[in-house]
């Protein structure tokens, strides 16, 4: 069986998505150009932003239509996360919060992606 291993998310300007994402992902992308950039995850996983305007075949949904999420273990590590990224001024899209899932909380990108960070854990109150 063949598993995903690459995540794109398409952006109006490149250079201010890598910005928000190396500060985020505290990393550099291993691949950029003026069109494309590509962040390797810890978790294996290869994350790209893709110009909006050069997308082949064109892109049919509206700009924030996708979402990334991060486990992070306990309630204590998923408010620290909040405290930093709101500190550095990101839009929060949704406080701390327990839901179905887990407790965590949801921000949003320059092109009003969701990035959801979460504890998955039952037994986080």
């Amino acid at each position: 069986m063949r598993h995903p291993n690459f995540v794109i998310f398409y952006v109006k300007d490149p250079g201010v998505s890598t910005t928000f994402y190396s500060r985020l992902l505290g990393s550099d992308p291993v691949e950029a150009s003026s069109t494309f950039v590509m962040f390797a995850l810890e978790s294996g996983i290869m994350f790209g932003l893709w110009i909006r305007s050069e997308v082949v075949p064109s892109v049919q949904s509206p700009p924030g239509a996708a979402e990334l999420a991060i486990t992070l273990k306990g309630r204590a590590e998923v408010e620290s996360a909040f405290e930093d990224w709101r500190a550095a001024g990101v839009e929060v899209a949704l406080e701390p919060t327990r839901l179905d899932f887990g407790y965590g909380f949801a921000i949003r990108d320059p092109d009003g992606h969701i990035i959801r960070v979460f504890d998955p854990s039952p037994a986080v109150a």
